[in-house]
């Protein structure tokens, strides 16, 4: 081929080369979630629709995080992406022992959906004792859902009546700007009231020290 064919041709594949170079650019600019980003992510559980958007380009980083370096909400991330096959092939087993270990290490978003699982029976059979042992620690640690349901349980008829007390006092002090949110908590707080004496119903409505 002579020279000139050569600069037609390199001529015509600019356009593409162009754009090989864009995407590429493209992928270097997807970074790590920082630890803050990843726990307002989980929290709008919007985490498994970031790692899509980004095209699963983090996931050994995410893997990484999660099996190596053991961060709870890396494992959390990471077992939810392998239970609901986000980007890696679906391995519910490895997925719910890393939610576990994430609730192990304390994070109020690992016990609210390792309590709610038991709850529902996702990916395990139901159990409301296990359920209520998981949402009573992340009740504790301020996770709202977690409260929400757990009081719930107890209106059901499930639990111990020594929760009542607690239960109503996470919701009596809870504070969000959800409409609809709101009216569950006051709907919960009336069915727990009448399960109550008025005096610990009161106690309960005390500011928390």
């Amino acid at each position: 081929m002579s020279n000139k064919y050569w600069i037609i041709a390199a001529w015509l594949l600019l356009p593409a080369v162009a754009q090989v170079q864009v995407q590429a650019q493209e992928l270097e600019a997807v970074q790590l979630y920082t630890q803050d980003e990843l726990l307002a992510l989980i929290q709008t559980n919007s985490h498994l629709k970031r790692v899509r958007d980004d095209d699963c380009q983090l996931v050994r980083d995410i893997e990484a995080r999660a099996d190596i370096m053991q961060l709870p909400a890396y494992q959390f991330l990471y077992g939810d992406m392998l239970a609901y096959a986000v980007c890696v092939p679906r391995n519910v087993e490895r997925g719910w022992d890393l939610m576990l270990q994430a609730a192990a290490q304390g994070l109020p978003e690992g016990l609210e959906q390792v309590g709610r699982y038991y709850h529902i029976g996702r990916f395990v059979q139901p159990d409301v004792d296990k359920a209520i042992v998981y949402l009573r620690e992340a009740s504790a640690l301020g996770n709202l859902k977690a409260q929400l349901r757990l009081a719930q349980i107890l209106v059901d008829g499930h639990g111990s009546p020594v929760d009542f007390e607690q239960s109503y006092r996470w919701l009596h002090h809870a504070i969000t700007a959800d409409g609809a949110t709101h009216k569950k908590i006051q709907q919960l707080l009336g069915q727990l009231a009448q399960k109550m004496p008025p005096r610990v119903v009161a106690n309960a409505k005390r500011p928390v020290k």
